[in-house]
């Protein structure tokens, strides 16, 4: 886990103008730089980033969010990666809390990832080059529809015949990050002594493969006679993990929220040959089963996720494997569909045979994942007998069991109850699902905290602008707030403490992001303050404490009528009232100064 500390220092050294502006092309207008939305369709830029609130926000969508945020949304990474970019940039070395390597040995390490990924941007810029000079890999391309424009854009390239033409590139062929690397290969005998060293990719057509910032990780390399493999790929590097890439990510997530939906192939030629047909939001695994870290970044990218594999048995045998990695991610808000094509086909044959809107019709037909679904646990079983009844109930446990509770799940226990002759009550209690939704007696409603309003949601909204300014709230400040009841009080407080957790140089992107990580209870407030003119820090700071000032003088007025009650009744009882007097008169004394302050505070309230 990264400290929370390391990520407010990260976000205050890094300039948020030039992490969005590596992406979009940012105008300065005034005190912001505006440009258009990178996260939907717009022909008039509303899309603005603050310098000072070191935010960013869309008029047109309501997306905003930190560097951080930018990163994660853009690119599709995770936290930790998203993190780990900018504090690379930054020249910061990410700590984690139960992170025992010691710092000499983090700071080789990333030595080593840099040295790595030189490696793999000098490859690529040969193996580009040679293609220009390459006819018979300019003729394969060519006659497999591919154009000069798309092959630059995917930065194809070629390995031309020979063992080790990279020693026209590095002159130390020996070093030991060209292993690392995967670029190439050390034999050696029986003993294990070094015998020869070569080039791992020979006479190939070459895919680099990129990750989310555009970094080329990995290769694959494609014969273009016969011969075996057809696909040559680059090995597990430190750079590279097959289990966790898609070819294509980073020069279709553009492309894939102007469509809506990420197509998802098996091949590179796929990706590349469904690009120059008009599909560019294509990607594809990369010679491995989809993975359910693949179908988290495609989820992060879009809501709507389409397989298209070979209509082979492995073909189907992938899709398979698809379905299984996606049940753990699969909501209501979400849609996954798998694209059947005549087993005879791929992706790249049948469109060069049918069009891009013979192809697009296939898409349109996609199947939803409920019905795949059903239809694998159908199988081949007779559905008239009870035995095979039994057995459709069998194979469909393991998949209904690996999905989170959800409307969708119910509708497909609905589906397979119905197949299989019983009801969804019987399907829920046989499998043991975990929350059942289909039974009869409702959960209690859950109590929904009530939203803030007036005096609470002004202070929240300046806390949040100006996390430091709760260094001024002390006990009785936080006490005096618990008018705003009990579970309000208790929010306000953590609010307070994330806040003076921040120090005195703690920022309001700082402070959104740490609310960002713990929910989304906060996303309308701090869209509305991303979208608002920053109000000045001392103007707010008045305000605070004339505001403190009112709410303890609430609390004392409503502390004076209550002892005045008791010293009334112990009048009655004829009791002694020294003690409560003495109260009486501290609060008196109280009340009068903090009336004598209110006074000369009287324009800020």
């Amino acid at each position: 886990m990264i400290p929370e500390s390391f990520i407010s220092d990260l976000l205050n050294r890094v300039d948020i103008v030039d992490v969005v502006g590596r992406y979009v092309q940012l105008k300065k207008t005034g005190a912001n730089f505006q440009g258009l939305c990178p996260f939907h369709n717009e022909k008039s830029p509303s899309f603005t980033v603050s310098p000072t609130k070191q935010f960013y926000h869309c008029f047109g969508c309501s997306a905003h969010g930190t560097s951080i945020g930018f990163l994660m949304e853009y690119s599709g990474m995770g936290f930790v990666d998203a993190v780990k970019d900018l504090a690379q940039g930054a020249g910061m070395i990410v700590p984690e809390q139960d992170d025992k390597i010691p710092p000499a040995q983090r700071a080789q390490m990333q030595a080593q990832s840099m040295a790595l990924s030189e490696a793999m941007n000098l490859a690529s810029e040969y193996y580009k080059t040679q293609l220009r000079t390459a006819p018979n890999a300019i003729a394969y391309l060519k006659g497999r529809g591919l154009t000069g424009e798309v092959a630059a854009r995917f930065a194809l390239g070629y390995a031309p015949d020979g063992w080790d033409n990279l020693r026209s590139v590095f002159p130390d062929y020996s070093a030991v990050a060209l292993v690392e690397a995967g670029l190439v290969i050390d034999k050696v005998d029986e003993e294990g002594r070094h015998i020869k060293r070569y080039d791992r990719f020979r006479e190939r057509v070459m895919f680099p493969i990129r990750n989310a910032k555009g970094q080329v990780i990995a290769f694959g390399g494609r014969i273009m006679e016969q011969g075996e493999p057809k696909y040559l790929n680059s090995p597990e590097t430190p750079l590279f993990s097959k289990g966790s890439e898609l070819y294509g990510l980073f020069e279709a997530r553009q492309a894939i929220r102007d469509a809506g939906y990420v197509l998802v192939t098996e091949g590179y030629m796929d990706v590349v040959a469904l690009a120059q047909m008009g599909f560019p939001h294509a990607v594809a695994t990369l010679g491995t089963a989809c993975t359910t870290i693949h179908v988290q970044k495609l989820l992060r990218q879009t809501d709507t996720v389409i397989f298209s594999f070979d209509g082979d048995k492995a073909g189907r045998r992938a899709a398979r494997r698809a379905l299984e990695a996606c049940l753990p991610h699969v909501s209501d808000d979400k849609t996954i569909k798998f694209l059947f094509l005549p087993s005879e086909h791929d992706p790249d044959s049948y469109i060069r045979e049918f069009g891009a809107d013979g192809f697009e019709q296939q898409v349109h037909e996609a199947m939803p994942l409920s019905q795949f679904l059903l239809r694998e646990a159908a199988g081949e079983h007779d559905l008239d007998e009870p035995e095979g009844r039994a057995r459709a109930q069998f194979d469909a446990k393991p998949m209904l069991q690996a999905m989170a509770p959800s409307a969708l799940r119910l509708q497909i226990v609905r589906g397979l109850a119905s197949m299989t002759q019983s009801t969804p009550g019987e399907i829920e209690g046989l499998f043991e699902l975990s929350k059942p939704v289909a039974a009869n007696r409702k959960a209690p409603a859950r109590s929904k905290r009530q939203e803030p309003v007036g005096l609470e949601l002004k202070m929240i909204r300046t806390l949040v602008t100006h996390p430091s300014l709760a260094l001024q709230m002390d006990a009785e400040a936080l006490e005096a707030c618990r008018q705003f009841g009990q579970e309000q009080y208790d929010h306000l407080l953590h609010l307070v403490q994330l806040a003076q957790s921040l120090g005195p140089n703690g920022t309001f992107a700082a402070l959104a992001q740490q609310l960002k990580e713990q929910g989304e209870g906060y996303d309308v407030i701090i869209g509305e303050i991303a979208a608002t003119p920053e109000p000045e820090i001392e103007t707010e700071r008045l305000w605070l404490n004339a505001t403190v000032r009112q709410l303890k003088l609430q609390q004392v007025k409503a502390e004076i009528n209550m002892l005045m009650e008791a010293i009334n009744a112990a009048i009655m009882a004829k009791e002694p009232t020294d003690v409560l007097t003495t109260g009486y008169r501290e609060l008196i004394a109280l009340q009068d100064q903090l009336q004598r302050e209110q006074e000369a505070d009287k324009s800020f309230r």
